[in-house]
């Protein structure tokens, strides 16, 4: 039946169609985009690279200014004029009846929430909806800062005509209808946001709480940066014998004292050096003194014998070098010493 005649509703999902949803789709996203707080701003350049860390600081502190600036301006669409709502009669319970509203709320389990858009038309019209069949209904505000839920009281109790009996910790408040109450015609009071209106005006509240934050980091933070300036100087400024701070006095009179020592170690290793080659020098003269005079003493003691060694020597010239009659004349010598024993 469908490859026949297929119904109206598959009609439209042909090729051409179906891109043409997509499309449409994808344009509404966009526009939802543009109401988005973290497009506002400053257009963002190209990574500029600072030569100090205060432009930095102070870069970030002057587009965060200006996007709190805008950020203001925007909110200022979402103001709405306080008009009175339906008029509350003045409160005329007894203790009796005010304490019987109190354990009649706490024993039922209906309840009105204020989430993140606040109060808005929809949380009024949904305690109308339960003031039909209750006189009393808790209202529970869960992102709810301290001292807040006071606020919420007074604001609630203009728009919609009911009288809080009791606030239950930081977060709930009990309201009653009212003894002769009547619903009225139009529930949601006209002159409060939409849904989508006070959702829009929370993100650009979070956004402007955000901002306002990074800014008291950011003035901290140059105010660190100014107080180590004064302390150890601009670190641009930094003497190379430092390697984190500028040399302070200390540290001038040590990088002195390492200078004067180093100039000691080196004149007392030249005066060293100086003095082992003098004792170098003289012992080796000593020693050449020690064996002339040993030389001395065997040619006194071989006085004897010198014509026999006139003798070799005049024999031997041709045939023997001189290291050999050296050798010749040792052995003699010993040979004569030990005659002498």
């Amino acid at each position: 039946m469908h490859e026949i005649d297929p119904p109206k509703k598959f009609r439209w999902k042909t090729k051409k169609r179906f891109k043409l949803q997509r499309m449409r789709e994808k344009q509404e996203r966009k526009a939802a985009n543009r109401k988005d707080p973290r497009r506002l701003g400053i257009k963002r350049k190209k990574r500029q690279k600072f030569a100090t860390a205060e432009e930095r600081i102070k870069y970030k502190l002057e587009k965060a200014r200006i996007k709190e600036a805008l950020l203001i301006e925007r909110l200022k669409r979402y103001e709405v004029p306080k008009v009175q709502g339906p008029e509350v009669k003045p409160d005329d319970l007894t203790g009796e009846e005010r304490f019987y509203m109190k354990k009649m709320a706490q024993k039922k389990s209906n309840y009105a929430p204020i989430g993140k858009r606040g109060i808005f038309g929809g949380v009024i019209l949904n305690m109308h909806m339960h003031w039909k069949k209750h006189e009393t209904v808790k209202v529970i505000c869960k992102p709810c800062k301290p001292g807040q839920v006071h606020e919420y009281a007074q604001e609630i109790a203009r728009l919609s005509g009911g009288i809080p009996i009791q606030i239950v910790g930081d977060d709930t408040i009990v309201f009653y209808r009212g003894k002769n109450y009547v619903q009225p015609k139009v529930m949601s009071p006209v002159n409060t946001l939409s849904k989508k209106k006070a959702l829009e005006k929370f993100k650009y509240e979070q956004s402007l709480e955000s901002v306002r934050h990074f800014i008291a980091i950011a003035e901290k933070e140059l105010e660190l940066y100014y107080r180590h300036i004064a302390l150890y100087g601009d670190p641009n400024d930094r003497n190379p014998l430092s390697i984190l701070d500028s040399p302070t006095e200390k540290t001038k009179e040590s990088g002195n004292l390492k200078i004067l020592r180093k100039q000691k170690l080196e004149s007392t290793s030249d005066f060293f050096s100086a003095g082992l080659s003098g004792t170098e020098a003289d012992s080796s003269n000593s020693e050449l003194s020690e064996t002339d005079g040993s030389e001395h003493d065997n040619l006194s003691l071989s006085e004897s014998d010198s014509e026999d060694d006139k003798i070799y020597s005049s024999d031997d010239e041709a045939s023997t070098s001189k290291t050999q009659l050296s050798d010749f004349k040792h052995e003699r010598l010993e040979r004569r010493r030990e005659n002498l024993i």
